[in-house]
Order: C-alpha cells, then structure tokens, then sequence
C-alpha cells in the first residue's frame, strides 16, 4: 500500500499554541476517510523517536489507520514551555488534538491512543477525561500509581534513577527546535526553552509521600472515569509491570493484558525475546474497537502472560526460555496462595516452627550490586547477576530441594514480624530460584521504607524497639521453579545503587515465628488455554545510517584503601550505548553521552553521593548543537542536596548556561 507521509503540520489549539504533528495516512484516506491512532509524546518526532515511529505507524497505515504522532507543548517543535510531566494542560492539549484528528477530512471520527512509558500514561490519563472521539486505548510500560510504580520512589524509597531521568530530561528539553520546521525564530524560541527549564530531579525529590501532586494523573484514584476498552501491556525485565493486573482487576470496561519477559520496549522488538507480532495485535484491537470488526479479541483469555524459566544469572541476557500461558479472568480462579514459613534456622517451610528466636539484620549500604538496573531496557549488563553476591548482607530464608515444579504468575507478599533500632529503616526483599548449580536468580524484589509501612500517603515513624506486623507485596513476576531447585526469599536493610540509603543504619530485628511467604502459585492440572502470537512485523523502516558503533561499560568495584564502593554506567553514542546515527532523509546526526557513578561507603549511609555527567550533540551540516549537563546528589540527615549545571553551545559558541542549587528537606525517608 502507498503512503502519504506528512512531515510536519501544525494543529493550532484554542489559545494560539501550535503543536507539531507527523502523520501517516493510508492509500485514498482523503477520499475514503479512516480511523486514526495518536501517539502523544514529548521526545521529539522529528529526530527523537523517528527511528522507532517510522515502522510503528507505518504499519498502522498499510493496515488501513491514520497514524498521528504529537510532540506535546514545549518539546520538539511544537510552540510553549514544559513545567513537568502529567500536568493537566497536557491533558487539556490532548483533548483537543483528539477533537482536531476527528474532525480531519481522512478521519472517520473514531480515534484510538497508545504509547509506551509517558504515552501510556498519559493515554490512561485522557482516556479518564472521556473525549467522545476516543474509542479505545493502549497501554504500554506505565502505572496507575505516579507514587508507587514510576521512576520517582519505590516503596516510599527514593529511587537513585529519580536523578537520572531528571538530567535526562534536562537534557532533552534542551535541544533545540529544527530551523527547517519553525524558520528563523529557532534560536530565541531555543534560548527561551532553556531559559524556563525547571530542574526536574528537585522538583520531583520534593514530593516525598503520596500527596495530591502524585494523586494527579494516578488513575487508581477513580478506576470508574476509564469508560473505553483498555489492552494494557507490561515486561517482566521492565519496571511497570505491577499495574497490569491492577488495571485488570479493577476497570469496568473491555479489558485484555499481555505481560512478556520484554524489557523497555515495544514488543515486537522485544529484549529478552522471544518478541511476537505486537503490530498484528495492535492492528487487532484497533480493528475491535475503532472499524467495529470483531477479531475475536474478546475470546482471548484476559491476560496472556510469559512463563520464565530458570537460567544462569548473567547481566545479559537476550533471550529468556519459557512458554506463554493464558487466564480466562482476572484474577484467575486458578491461582492461589501457597503459604510458606520462615524459621530461625534459615529454612522457609511449609509448616511453622515455633521459636522465641529473633534475627538482626543490618546490611552494608552497598548491598545491592547484584541487583541490575531498576528499568531494563535491552541493553547488556543490566540484568541481575548472580544474588549469592548480596546474600552475605541479608537474613535469608531457603526451601529443601523441590520435587516438583512450582508455577507462580502475580505478586509474592511476605509477611513479616519486625522491629527496627532506628526511626527511619528500609527493607529490600529478594525472590530468587537457587539453581542446582548453587548460582541464586533473582525472580521478584521490592524495596520498603518502614515509615512507609501502612499508607504512603501518611508515612509514621517507627519507634525503636516496637514491634510491627509489616506486610511486603514484591513485584508482579511469573515463573517457574523447577525439581532440583530451591526457592529462596532474601530480607537486607539497604539496595545502592537502587535506591538512596535511609539517614542512618538501622538494625531490623526479624521474629522468624511470625513470618510468612504467600506464592501466587498457578494449577497446573486446571484447563490450560492455548496463547499463540504471530512473529513480529514492522512497517517501513526509517533511512538512518550509523556513524559509529558506541559503547555500553557497566563496572563495579571496591577500593580497599578508602573504603569506597563505586558503581559506574556510560554509555557513549547512544543512552545506552546505542552509537551515533544519521537520519539520512533528514540530515540529522545525533549523539548522547552519559555516565553515572554513584559512591558509598558501606558502613556510612551520610557518604552516599551520585554525579551524572552528560553530553546531547545534534546537527547537521551547517547546523550543530550541543547540551551538556552535571547533575550531583547528597545528603545529611535532615536534607538531600541536589545541583545541577547547564550548558549549551551552538558550534562552538556557548549560548547559554543555567545553574541550579537545591537543599531539600527530607521527610521519614
């Protein structure tokens, strides 16, 4: 099928700002008007994400859909300032680029929305503003909780990539508008973009608990404003997995789910594979809801999720064995909880063992190096290595060999009998599989700040020498444990380079006699239904050109002299690792350093300091720019301190340069 590819087109909106929007309209559209699928992100349709939405939304196109992609105001090329992420103005735009889609002489008036990560937020977050063009939406790799499952906090823990999406974003917002779209005025609507930056990673330390800055944009707070059908999908190397089942369980429309073993991206290039044929469900769903066609959608089992199976616990891993499985509803009649003890003597089984016996925990500040990134991406290295490596500063609690398999698919909890010598303390809790190999995988993990122990909303501190009854609900994961392995749940008192440490460090004292392990076990002798997916499918790829290949170093290492532990990430050419490209249509080269190093000294949590340093080139023959950025965290007992250095460069000219200095209270954390 021919396409007509519109480059650029403006949608002015009711106050005069324009947004930017490419398009893809099928063969005859304009005659013989179409349905139209929006993509609504703030990275940059013209360079950004040009790569990926090439093969995307030409595919949606040569399947007969208007394919809409919209960078939001103040990103791109479109007019204004960006303030933050979510806010209602960005949903009030939406809804007026949805109305300005349906009114188009190639729309039928019906209009579906999806996205990955910000885009699948923000598709929940209009589908809650009930635009009568949407129809139906889909989500990828986003939450319904902003407090409890974004890149921000983790169980009421701040997490170290809070500043690391932070600098991102400062960096990304920082690049310029493309003379060829916007003329002339390209470098004072530049200057002014950096002018107004705000400083992303303070601004979102600020909020510590889950207040009404959170509550904004989380649609768990009415579950009932959703009223168009959702097909939601996660990855159980990504982070956003645990709002997959929520989103299943608790909206009142059409609802299907998919969960691969895929980390940060789309699934039909999913990394671990196997990837499947994510366009072709896609198409599915759109056909469903927006053409009135029914594609048996509908008869699928509400959720489709992947199995892992064991395997050697190395960084990187591309493919992931295991088979896919399918429940009818959600959630499944045929999972239920097998509940295991935790005793004294390190055994966790299936009867309880009493004992007046308590147990102190009180890990060094850099347990955690076994722990891969927070967000997987695809990447090498990012994966959790072996855990035997962490296991030394933990309490843990191990099966006998098992017999027999044992399939979970949903979220472990653990409940434990506690208490802690300090007011704040942090738990991190470890599922792992301990393979006949003695080699321990990392199957589910969460992370608990105990001021955070009954609402996140109104954190306590504890007090010292009180016990408390602590439930631990771990990360969504579906998995099989297998005869000959062992089932192992892990309890330490830090997670660097994860999260950032606690003021000081506490000792938590366990009562094995109270503690129990709940397992999302599934019935293997239930009715199985069959889940198969057509092998993925792309539309036209984009001309792009690599420049150079980039490199991804991922080390860390003890110094035996000062007793510091560093962590380091750097990718070069691309974030992470990618290398350099070219957009051959477009003449656009584009080039994004960064490294991380964070440093701790295990018996010091005050010692903790973070320092990301980064480099954003973009240009082309007689147009080049360049940002560059410094971002450094630290903390006292009572603050964190965060700053932050800018600056920017045309050529060879700096242009402009921004500082920021932010001491931050901090609040039970």
């Amino acid at each position: 099928m021919n396409l007509e590819v519109i480059e650029n087109t403006w949608i002015t909106l009711r106050d005069g700002t324009r947004l930017a929007a490419r398009i893809w309209l099928p063969e005859g559209a304009r005659s013989k008007p179409v349905p139209a699928v929006l993509e609504y992100i703030p990275y940059r349709k013209r360079d950004g994400t040009r790569g990926r939405d090439e093969p995307m939304h030409g595919y949606f196109a040569q399947n007969g859909y208007a394919a809409v992609r919209v960078d939001i105001r103040g990103t791109g090329e479109s007019d204004g300032h960006m303030a933050d992420e979510y806010l209602k103005l960005e949903q009030d735009d939406a809804l007026e680029v949805i109305a300005w889609i349906a009114a188009q002489d190639w729309c039928s008036g019906n209009v579906g929305m999806m996205g990955k990560s910000w885009s699948g937020f923000n598709c929940l977050q209009v589908a809650m503003r009930r635009p009568p063009a949407l129809k139906a939406i889909l989500t990828c790799y986003s939450t319904d909780d902003r407090f409890r499952d974004d890149i921000h906090f983790m169980g009421g823990c701040l997490l170290n990539d809070n500043l690391w999406w932070g600098s991102i974003m400062l960096a990304y917002q920082s690049r310029p508008l493309d003379p060829e779209i916007v003329g002339e005025g390209w470098r004072a609507r530049w200057l002014d973009r950096i002018a107004t930056l705000p400083f992303f990673p303070a601004l979102w330390t600020e909020h510590q608990s889950y207040d009404a800055y959170w509550k904004h944009g989380s649609v768990q707070e009415d579950w009932s404003a959703i009223q168009c059908p959702v097909l939601v999908v996660g990855g159980w190397a990504d982070s956003y997995t645990n709002s997959v089942p929520r989103l299943l369980a608790n909206l009142q429309v059409p609802a299907r789910g998919i969960i691969g073993p895929w980390g940060h991206i789309y699934p039909m290039d999913g990394v671990p594979g196997p990837a499947i044929g994510f366009l072709q469900e896609a198409v599915r769903w759109w056909d469903q809801w927006l053409k009135g066609v029914d594609t048996g959608v509908m008869d699928e089992p509400q959720l489709r999720a992947f199995i892992n199976d064991p395997v050697a616990p190395t960084g990187t891993r591309k493919m992931q064995p295991g088979r896919w499985v399918g429940e009818a509803s959600w959630p499944s009649p045929a999972i239920a909880d097998r509940l295991l003890h935790l005793r004294a003597d390190g055994a966790l089984a299936a009867t309880p063992e009493p004992s007046d016996a308590a147990l102190p925990v009180r890990s060094p500040q850099d347990h955690g190096r076994a722990a891969g990134e927070w967000m997987g991406t695809g990447c090498d290295g990012e994966m959790p290595t072996d855990q035997r490596l962490d296991d030394g500063g933990s309490l843990n609690f191990t099966t006998p060999v098992l017999e027999e398999a044992i399939e979970i698919l949903g979220a472990p909890e653990l409940m434990l009998e506690l208490s802690a010598d300090a007011p704040v303390a942090q738990l991190a809790v470890r599922l792992c599989d301990v393979l006949p190999s003695g080699e321990v995988l990392r199957v589910s993990y969460q992370v608990l700040n105990l001021t955070h122990r009954d609402s996140h909303e109104t954190p306590a501190p504890l007090e010292p020498g009180k016990p408390y009854r602590v439930r631990v609900t771990l990360s969504a994961c579906g998995h099989r444990f297998l005869p000959g392995h062992r089932i192992r749940v892990s309890v330490g008192t830090a997670y660097w380079p994860a999260i950032w440490p606690a003021p000081s460090a506490a000792t938590v004292t366990l009562t094995p006699a109270g503690s129990t392990l709940a397992l999302p076990v599934r019935d293997l002798e239930a009715p199985q239904a069959e889940v198969r997916f057509a092998p993925p499918a792309h539309g036209p790829r984009t001309p792009m050109t690599q420049t150079d290949p980039g490199l991804m170093l991922r080390q860390s290492s003890f110094d035996h002299l000062t007793g510091v532990a560093t962590y380091v990430t750097e990718g070069r050419g691309g974030l992470f690792g990618e290398g350099v490209v070219r957009f051959d249509e477009i003449g656009t080269e584009l080039e994004h350093n960064l490294r991380r190093e964070l440093t701790i000294r295990p018996e010091d949590p005050l010692s903790a300091r973070y320092v990301l340093t980064q480099s954003y080139e973009m240009g082309r023959e007689g147009w080049r720019t360049r940002v560059e950025t410094v971002t450094e965290m630290t903390s006292d007992a009572t603050h964190f301190h965060l700053s932050g250095h800018l600056v920017a460069r045309e050529g060879d000219s700096e242009v402009a340069r921004r500082d920021w200095s932010e001491t931050i209270p901090r609040h039970l954390i």
